[in-house]
């Protein structure tokens, strides 16, 4: 092992707290510390990136999305109490890592879990199948509580000390915040979840949409996080905004491939329309205008007929009644 090796390591980083104190304890020992940080349609890289550039760190960023969104769809091990797939998606992340560490010269790759404080992906027995479920046995430095776990090839070798590392576990947050302190870090994100799979509204209809049809996208699934959610049959849904911001989310995600729908001068929800077959939009019309109609506080009242503006595909427009 190159000297250039021996003081670089490549974090998983998630830009929450546990990840950046990670990053400080191995900056402590005197490594040159890489953060790596995933994307996908389940949860942004922004935390990540952000957190890196201000403790001034090289940052990596890597979309995972089509890779990981076909094992969301058939994870191995299964879920968690949602659609979080958290021990193939853990492993996934530690086996992508190991091929950017090599190309990187890191010697060490660590992250900054935490035994204990989630039952289902952070018990022993769990952290010791992504090891092997990753590639990695024996290789994964876990520095907040790495003095609980079984010592790892980093300091069997005494690339890193045992001692320098520390003993936490379980769910509460003390002993982050007074490390922090330590490190002279003042503010931090709060522990809340980042990821969509572990919400149960967004997880119910995305379990909806993969049993409906199995080759849906990693575009599909990210629609599905905006708007009220109306199934149209095979790999086809309809997303209503809830107020002025969702429908503004809506337009803005919209490609050529989707439909556009709102009612002409009266206030109302935007729909996006995803259909498997475009052609099918006229004969699914009637239906979509009378579910955008029954969700507009005016159009519930109105005995009048209402025209609908529709565009997107093709950026045709068509107005029509019912």
């Amino acid at each position: 092992m190159n000297s250039s090796q021996s003081l670089r390591a490549l974090v998983l980083f998630s830009g929450g707290l546990d990840s950046i104190l990670a990053v400080k304890i191995l900056q402590r020992n005197g490594f040159e510390v890489i953060a790596l940080t995933y994307e996908t349609p389940f949860f942004s890289a922004e935390k990540g990136k952000q957190a890196a550039a201000e403790l001034g760190i090289r940052s990596i960023v890597k979309d995972i999305s089509e890779v990981h969104f076909e094992m969301v769809k058939h994870p191995p091990h299964g879920y968690g109490k949602n659609m979080n797939p958290c021990i193939d998606c853990h492993g996934m992340m530690l086996r992508l890592a190991k091929e950017i560490a090599e190309v990187e010269n890191c010697a060490v790759i660590a992250t900054g879990e935490v035994l204990g404080q989630r039952p289902f992906s952070q018990n022993k027995n769990a952290l010791n199948l992504v090891e092997n479920v990753s590639g990695l046995p024996g290789k994964v430095l876990r520095p907040l509580s790495a003095k609980l776990l079984p010592p790892t090839e980093y300091e069997t070798a005494g690339i890193i000390q045992r001692e320098d590392l520390l003993d936490i576990s379980g769910r509460g947050r003390f002993r982050q915040i007074e490390l922090a302190a330590e490190f002279g870090i003042t503010e931090f994100p709060s522990p809340a979840g980042g990821c969509k799979l572990t919400q149960i509204g967004y997880s119910d209809r995305l379990r909806e949409l993969i049993q409906r049809d199995d080759s849906v996208t990693p575009r599909d699934a990210q629609l599905l996080s905006c708007g009220r959610f109306f199934p149209l049959g095979e790999k086809s849904f309809m997303l209503l905004g809830r107020d002025s911001t969702e429908n503004e989310k809506l337009e803005a995600s919209a490609t050529a491939e989707n439909h556009l729908v709102r009612m002409e001068k009266i206030a109302g929800p935007v729909a996006l329309i995803q259909l498997k077959n475009p052609d099918n939009f006229e004969k699914l019309f009637p239906q979509i205008a009378q579910k955008i109609r029954s969700y507009g506080r005016e159009s519930r009242e109105s005995t009048e007929k209402i025209s609908f503006k529709v565009w997107g595909v093709e950026e045709k427009m068509i107005l029509d009644e019912i």
